[in-house]
């Protein structure tokens, strides 16, 4: 009898419910992040903003309907240029004002046209890329803050470790720990997602490049085809 009880006194004890760990919300932790906290964030919202707005201007710069070009081929080919140009304008896309630019050079020799339309070109790719550089400065500058903010989280528990003179206990360590792990976390969070977020853009723009330049080649092999007749 002795021997059992001595079996279940060795046996380990439910730990009871005021012992429980307290659980972390998601808000804490990232308050735990130390002000290194504050550069990610404000960088998360900037890509955030970046990304919507390059999108929604994306999307409209891809709403040329169908039926465009071949309207502008109609009526360039019946000769009702003031009405191609009314079409192209009341079209707010970059295909449209590349066409109305060579809808309105028609007459002038082929060279100009095509330059002017290029040059056009141009200036919608530039518009359509605007703050896109901004996304990938996003994607590399959040790790290396978090990657800072590690470094800054070791060095302050290192210095909690050289100023105490005892025992050092794991609550002591625990706010330089934080700050350490929370920012890298943090900056690669927002990296990765920003990351993905420049390269689905880049991949949208290039498809409407594409079909910018499909489209000037198309409007510039009509303008040859009366002379190949």
């Amino acid at each position: 009898m002795q021997i059992l009880n001595i079996i279940l006194a060795s046996l380990p004890q439910e730990v009871p419910v005021d012992e429980v760990i307290e659980q972390v919300s998601v808000l804490d932790l990232l308050l735990k992040g130390g002000y290194m906290m504050v550069p990610i964030l404000l960088l998360s919202l900037i890509g955030i903003y970046v990304f919507v707005e390059r999108l929604l201007t994306i999307k409209d710069a891809a709403k040329t309907p169908d039926v465009f070009m071949s309207s502008i081929k109609q009526m360039v080919l019946d000769g009702n240029i003031s009405e191609a140009l009314t079409l192209c304008r009341s079209t707010a896309t970059p295909i449209a004002r590349m066409i109305e630019k060579g809808v309105a050079r028609i007459g002038s020799p082929l060279k100009s046209i095509e330059a002017s339309i290029e040059n056009v070109g141009k200036i919608e790719i530039y518009k359509l890329e605007k703050n896109l550089s901004l996304l990938a400065t996003i994607s590399g500058a959040a790790p290396m803050i978090g990657f800072l903010g590690t470094v800054t989280g070791m060095i302050q528990a290192f210095i909690s470790i050289a100023q105490e003179e005892g025992a050092v206990s794991p609550k002591l360590l625990s706010s330089g720990i934080y700050e350490a792990m929370i920012t890298t976390a943090a900056g690669l969070f927002v990296g990765i997602l920003t990351y993905l977020a420049y390269n689905y853009l880049v991949t949208r723009v290039g498809k409407l490049i594409h079909g910018m330049e499909y489209t000037s080649i198309d409007f510039i092999d009509l303008l040859q085809e009366p002379q190949k007749k």
